[in-house]
């Protein structure tokens, strides 16, 4: 078992039967007092973040996340349905895990999916995808300033294009930061 002592940013911890990641930790010493950790604590089920200070030495739970590769299938009401591809069991991942990933969604698009036991924690979808321009709009004078325009891709997620991108070109899109990289 493992003590406060040996706490570090990217720890996962169980606590009260839930699962926090450790965004950060100090030592804090008190001139009049006991020295103790410091910590802000990500709650893997809810994204909330909280502080919590622990004893030094205080005994804590660290746990293992599973990374597994899954290939997204379909919407199944409002969750979504994966294939594992290890193990080929199919798994469904609520909407609220997937988050604003969704927008990069699209049959046969692979991720990684963080596992504790059966529950999925965290989602991560490949840092570039290939995707195909269904619509181009117009762009505005402060777009057209810039050299860009919007368009939208075939999952529909809206990006920022330069002005030469049509309908129907396949681009190259940064999932990480929603931008264009190329045209492919």
């Amino acid at each position: 078992m493992a003590t406060s002592n040996n706490l570090h940013p990217g720890m996962t911890l169980s606590l009260n039967n839930k699962l926090y990641r450790v965004e950060s930790c100090v030592k804090v010493t008190v001139p009049k007092g006991t020295p103790f950790i410091k910590t802000k604590l990500r709650d893997l089920g809810s994204q909330e973040l909280v502080e919590k200070n622990f004893k030094l030495n205080q005994p804590i739970t660290d746990v293992s996340l599973v990374e597994r590769k899954l290939e997204y299938l379909y919407m199944e009401g409002k969750d979504y349905l994966f294939l594992d591809i290890g193990n080929l069991d199919q798994v469904l991942i609520a909407a609220t895990i997937i988050g604003n990933k969704v927008s990069y969604l699209k049959e046969g698009v692979d991720l990684k999916a963080a596992f504790y036991g059966p529950t999925v924690f965290s989602v991560e979808l490949p840092q570039f995808l290939e995707l195909l321009v269904v619509k181009t709009e117009q762009g505005d004078a402060k777009s057209i300033a810039a050299g860009t325009k919007l368009a939208m891709l075939e999952t529909g997620a809206k990006i920022e294009v330069p002005p030469f991108i049509e309908a129907g070109d396949i681009i190259k899109v940064d999932t990480k930061t929603d931008e264009y990289i190329q045209r492919v």
